[in-house]
């Protein structure tokens, strides 16, 4: 395998994980944010407070995003599964 081809394998796992987390991720951050500025206003300092809303809108991304996650993956393997010839003749 030359380079060009590990960084382009490189490049298309890291830009498919970011697709795939990135609306996690993102909606964590929201939530985390929003309960951070609830308990500045009400001055309420629990640690735990933010775990549960975090955890309900992992679980309903999920939930929502679930199909269009798999398709992603599902998609990115068969490209994957069907360029290992062009890898291996790249490499001869």
């Amino acid at each position: 395998m030359t380079d060009a081809v590990v960084m382009k394998l490189t490049h298309d796992a890291l830009l498919t994980t970011a697709k795939l987390s990135g609306p996690i991720l993102i909606a964590t951050l929201g939530v985390g944010l929003a309960v951070s500025i609830f308990q500045a206003i009400t001055q309420i300092n629990e640690a735990t407070l933010s775990f549960i809303p975090k955890i309900v809108i992992v679980g309903l991304i999920i939930a929502l995003a679930g199909p269009w996650m798999l398709d992603v993956v599902m998609n990115y393997t068969i490209s994957l599964f069907e360029s290992i010839p062009d890898f291996v003749r790249a490499g001869e």
